[in-house]
């Protein structure tokens, strides 16, 4: 009994060594693709931050009325989510999908959603949420098209009246070691820091309601590409931080299982020498 008892211990050993493996090479892998998009990302950023500059001045010198600065007649809301499209994130996904659903249980508005990634429709579908569009298989390093792909859907239904505001819902990369969940207003122009600039990039007086609807697309698409780079990177960084999790709880629990190993075995060379000795005094 006490052999078999052993290989069991000893089969159960050599399956948590494997999956450690496994954890460990996940771990350099996100590691590695984190590293990469926060270069990316980091330029990326310096971009985003003079595309604002540009688009604020327009905002608060362009005297006529327009859709993209006071909005439409329409009282809808659009959020789009991004969200991953493979697990062993942790609770990366989920907190997304939670911080949306507090906010639209809380405020009891009419919306439309559009998701990105498989398993943000997952999700989506377990609490019976429906999408009007779904976006997956989007690449560890997103790209402006695909970006704009994604942001054109709410921009046209916005332009059509469908909707009356765009956010956009993610989790944005705040440092190496913190991130939060966003849900940043896009349409009608929204920014989170209102003051003036005071920089001239533009010529007010050339803009007119065509020129405006050339700059408010090309914001949003830049503006939906640095959201995605800012999802993927919090993506890996949550998958490292799951991965380095469960490297640690597979190596307590192979210490313990190391120990009664060791004990059992212990056990069983006593128990045999208790045996022996016991048969020799037998045949005295």
């Amino acid at each position: 009994m006490a052999g078999a008892g052993l290989v069991a211990i000893k089969r159960r050993i050599r399956s948590i060594t494997n999956t450690t493996k496994i954890t460990k090479a996940m771990g350099l892998v996100s590691t590695s693709k984190y590293q990469r998009i926060r270069k990316k990302l980091d330029t990326n950023n310096n971009y985003v931050d003079k595309l604002e500059e540009v688009i604020k001045q327009v905002k608060d010198n362009y005297d006529e009325d327009s859709i993209y600065i006071k909005g439409n007649k329409s009282s809808k809301k659009m959020y789009v989510v991004l969200t991953s499209d493979t697990g062993l994130c942790g609770g990366f996904n989920w907190s997304i999908v939670n911080e949306l659903t507090s906010k639209l249980e809380s405020n009891k508005e009419e919306y439309d959603i559009i998701v990105v990634g498989h398993k943000g429709r997952v999700i989506f579908k377990k609490l019976n949420i429906e999408t009007v569009s779904e976006y997956v298989d989007i690449l560890d390093v997103p790209t402006q098209k695909e970006a704009t792909t994604i942001i054109d859907h709410a921009f046209n239904m916005y332009n059509n009246g469908e909707i009356g505001e765009v956010y956009i819902v993610y989790k944005r990369l705040i440092s190496a070691l913190k991130n939060e969940v966003k849900i940043e207003k896009l349409l009608p122009l929204s920014f989170e820091n209102e003051d003036n600039v005071n920089k001239e990039y533009v010529n007010i007086e050339a803009i007119d309601e065509k020129a405006l609807y050339e700059i408010t697309s090309l914001f949003l698409g830049g503006k939906t590409l640095n959201s995605m780079l800012h999802s993927k990177a919090s993506e890996h960084k949550s998958r490292m931080e799951s991965m380095g999790s469960a490297t640690e709880n597979a190596n307590d629990i192979l210490d313990k299982l190391n120990l009664k190993y060791n004990r059992s075995r212990q056990y069983s060379i006593t128990q045999e020498i208790s045996e022996i000795v016991g048969g020799a005094e037998a045949l005295k």
